[in-house]
């Protein structure tokens, strides 16, 4: 038999979709060429193949060698396609036999030597490969990292002579287990923060219903303390979602850490961060930090710091909770429904309002320093609060003692969210105008009080909406079935800052 086809898969964003290795050997002047749109990487497999093949004491065939990827109009990239290269070779050359390999899907790079390395971005395959109902082979490197995936057959191996002495039936390959424990990586103490209990009671509410946030303040307040344990006080994710947010880290340039299953991601970029690293990009689309942050907590620090320009990107994200990256010759579609929490100085100096009197900038100054945060961008945050200087005597208090730790807010922002779950099967930022208008009912009196609000501080519809939303979570998070007078108030005191005070 000269012609054999094996099973592997192309990154394509977080898809993998499926690719036919086509191998025929002919007669001819001996050669060895891949076609169907291979990228360098690709190419140099050639390469890999034949030293590996030789160096396991197989017989290289010296003949018209064509390995076709198809489909034809689909990049590869990447040396995962290696081990499929060879076997397919030793399949078309008789070497190994061929009744079985349909049922399997092969991935790994190859060494000289014959010894399987690790690839990038392995979760993706793994869950379309599941859907297909085969067993995956892959490199031992990756093979923890696709047991994330139930109800997939995973085999891993270490050298090419294995994978071959598994296909002869001699030897079968280890089959991974699932991963099951695995233990959950510390996070940051909410009781660690002392006093600010204004920020904290906005930190739960941001938590509860997954509202965006953004906290103005001097240098040294606690705002950066009170991001960092925001993950700590959210809701688990599900399997679901871990599975997604653990896709985009396997196909971005650092890979997933198999420690950070289950756990809520916390980006945060420096200010210097452009725009092509917030929202993804490259010739070959990669995921950017607003992807990263996806089911979890994405931190803009100094925010009015970032380039205008960098921060209007987050615009439509922060709707959609999806971005897509065009290219000319591709385009790929990452998912990017993040938890936006923001902190700022009052001024350019920091001290604005502060005790001390120690700032000296000027009206006109802080204008332009606040104005550099867009009103559309500044619209989409849910809540704005201040985070005040602390006293001396707040600052020498005992530590841990008189604040309430992570484990208590954290049990009743998880008694609200699935409050909201059993609701509307979603969580209330993510209200649609229909379940706002059941959900989000008002009596009389508070529909004129929240008239007063809009027209007073000029707020557009959205903020109108998102008021309303916030007010629902402050209503479940007092388990009140309605929207009550104390919870609108409470929410539209959080729009304080928005954009005709800034």
């Amino acid at each position: 038999m000269s012609l054999a086809t094996l099973f592997c898969r192309a990154p394509l964003g977080i898809n993998a979709p499926l690719v036919n290795v086509e191998v025929h050997l002919a007669n001819g002047l001996p050669t060895f060429n891949i076609v169907g749109l291979p990228e360098t990487e690709v190419k140099e497999s050639k390469d890999r193949v034949r030293a590996a093949l030789q160096n396991a004491r197989f017989e290289f065939p010296a003949r018209r060698i064509t390995v076709n990827l198809a489909p034809a109009d689909l990049p590869k990239e990447g040396g995962r396609f290696d081990l499929a290269i060879a076997l397919g070779i030793l399949a078309a050359s008789e070497q190994i036999p061929t009744q079985a390999l349909s049922d399997y899907e092969f991935m790994g790079e190859l060494g000289l030597g014959g010894e399987l390395r690790a690839i990038k971005g392995i979760l993706p395959s793994a869950i379309q490969t599941r859907n297909a109902k085969r067993t995956l082979i892959v490199p031992s490197g990756n093979a923890k990292e696709a047991a994330l995936v139930k109800d997939l057959t995973i085999l891993s191996a270490n050298h090419l002579l294995e994978v071959c002495a598994h296909l002869y039936g001699e030897q079968p390959l280890p089959t991974q287990m699932p991963l099951t424990d695995y233990q959950p990586l510390a996070t940051d103490d909410l009781a660690d923060v002392k006093a600010q209990h204004h920020a904290k009671r906005a930190l739960e509410i941001a938590a509860a219903g997954h509202h965006s946030l953004l906290m103005i303040g001097p240098p040294g307040t606690g705002k950066t303390m009170l991001a960092k344990r925001l993950p700590g006080i959210l809701p688990p994710m599900n399997e679901d979602e871990a599975l997604q947010t653990a896709a985009l880290h396997s196909i971005s340039h650092q890979g997933f850490n198999i420690e950070q299953w289950g756990q809520r991601p916390f980006r945060a970029p420096h200010h210097t961060a452009s725009g092509v690293a917030l929202v993804g990009g490259g010739s070959n689309p990669r995921p950017g930090e607003i992807s990263l942050a996806h089911n979890g907590v994405m931190f803009l620090d100094e925010l009015p710091e970032f380039d205008r320009k960098v921060l209007e990107v987050l615009r439509e994200p922060l709707e959609s909770g999806s971005i897509t990256i065009s290219r000319a010759a591709r385009q790929a579609e990452f998912p990017s429904r993040f938890q936006l929490i923001a902190a700022m100085n009052p001024c350019p100096c920091g001290y604005y309002g502060h005790s001390n009197g120690r700032c000296r900038c000027t009206p006109d100054k802080i204008q332009r320093y606040r104005n550099r945060i867009s009103g559309p961008l500044l619209d989409r945050i849910d809540m704005h609060i201040e985070v005040p200087n602390l006293s001396l005597e707040m600052i020498q208090r005992p530590q841990r003692n008189a604040e309430e730790p992570s484990k208590k807010v954290k049990q009743r922002v998880e008694a609200a969210h699935q409050l909201q779950i059993s609701r509307t099967k979603t969580t209330n930022n993510l209200l649609s105008s229909q379940q706002i208008d059941r959900h989000c009912q008002l009596c009389e009196y508070d529909r004129q009080l929240i008239e007063t609000a809009i027209n007073k501080l000029g707020l557009s519809a959205r903020a109108y909406h998102r008021i309303l939303k916030l007010a629902r979570t402050i209503a479940d998070m007092g388990n009140s079935e309605d929207i009550k007078t104390p919870h609108l108030s409470e929410a539209i005191s959080y729009r304080k800052l928005d954009r005709s005070v800034l």
